[in-house]
């Protein structure tokens, strides 16, 4: 299968220390996508998807802003060629959305009753014992 298309402008410098990671990650997605999803649930298939996609951007994210590892071109031109999602990582930014799991989760037109979703509620004030599990991306808790 060919690697993903990415513009003609070529990478700044420091790429070569994230592609390989980069590379890892584009792998599991693809064998993600193509996993039988026989005897799950519709939604369920999706899950390692959403999860691999929340761990690449955290990934950059955690590159850039926690360990200032990598140049803000280099951070720019991820976000450019659709590596990290950028809007996942704006949400990241602000405060009591450092955790989202994905941005779905945070969408009330996605819910039965117009609010976040069940994975956005602090554990603190679900029923002890209660596993509680998003239907979006199967994240157990993304509040904190």
């Amino acid at each position: 299968m060919p690697k993903v298309k990415r513009s003609r402008k070529p990478p700044p410098d420091g790429w070569e220390l994230i592609e390989p990671t980069i590379d890892e990650l584009d792998q599991k997605m693809r064998e993600a996508e193509t996993e039988p999803h026989e005897g799950k649930r519709k939604v369920e298939a999706l899950w390692p998807i959403f999860r691999l996609h929340h761990q690449k951007s955290r990934y950059i994210y955690d590159l850039f802003y926690r360990r200032k590892a990598i140049s803000r071109e280099l951070y720019e031109y991820c976000l450019k060629e659709n590596i990290a999602d950028k809007n996942l990582i704006a949400k990241w930014k602000k405060q009591g959305y450092e955790n989202l799991c994905c941005l779905r989760c945070i969408q009330a037109r996605d819910t039965n009753f117009g609010t976040n979703c069940i994975c956005r509620v602090p554990k603190a004030k679900l029923e002890t014992g209660k596993i509680v599990e998003c239907i979006h991306c199967g994240c157990r808790g993304c509040s904190g």
